[in-house]
């Protein structure tokens, strides 16, 4: 299994995780633009989980 095909869907989730834990943090204490961030990162979580699954369906239907 080629681990290059793997890494942006990798990177993407990765982002969307660290997005969500700010704005949770950002959701804590009050501060402003806390909905925008925990959407954009729970968004980015969903966009790197597809694109993983359309990478891995890809990769054994090539076989």
């Amino acid at each position: 299994m080629k681990a290059k095909q793997f890494i942006l869907p990798l990177i993407i989730f990765i982002l969307g995780i660290i997005l969500t834990i700010i704005g949770a943090l950002f959701k804590i204490q009050h501060w402003p633009y806390a909905s925008q961030i925990l959407t954009l990162g729970t968004i980015a979580e969903v966009i790197g989980l597809v694109f993983f699954i359309v990478v891995l369906i890809k990769y054994f239907f090539k076989k």
